[in-house]
């Protein structure tokens, strides 16, 4: 699913990219790392949906900011979440990775319901931080800050 907010991004220049994962869920800090070690063009900046941009953003977009099950995908205005984000992701990588999003012909409804099945049991599945992980030393550049 894709919205598109009448008002431009806060915190976000026009060209900027950022996708907003959960802080807490292993499984989203491990899809946050796979980003950063595959976006080669520093194109993806992230931010987990408990950090203040995280709220921010998902404020502006009109996306619950308490209860989560969702990557979002923020880019050109426009907000991308489910599969559709996680493909919008993939087309912004390299090959082999890119190549992936030939898998659009499956049907929205199917592919959602497949990524509404893994979201909903993420925890139970690979487990949860008892706080957000947010940005490290090493990858300070590739998280969304407030202040530009």
């Amino acid at each position: 699913m894709t919205i598109q907010p009448e008002s431009p991004a806060p915190l976000l220049l026009p060209d900027d990219t950022a996708v907003l994962f959960d802080g807490t869920c292993k499984l989203c800090n491990g899809w946050a790392r796979f980003i950063i070690h595959h976006d080669h063009a520093h194109r993806i900046q992230l931010a987990a949906v408990q950090s203040p941009e995280g709220q921010t953003l998902l404020k502006w977009a009109g996306l619950p900011q308490d209860q989560f099950n969702t990557i979002v995908l923020i880019s050109n205005g426009r907000v991308s979440v489910r599969s559709e984000a996680m493909f919008e992701i993939l087309a912004r990588l390299s090959a082999p990775w890119r190549w992936l999003t030939a898998a659009r012909i499956i049907p929205i409804a199917l592919r959602d319901w497949m990524y509404d099945k893994i979201a909903i049991n993420r925890y139970r599945l690979f487990g949860k931080y008892d706080s957000a992980r947010l940005s490290v030393a090493d990858h300070d550049g590739r998280f969304l800050k407030a202040q530009r």
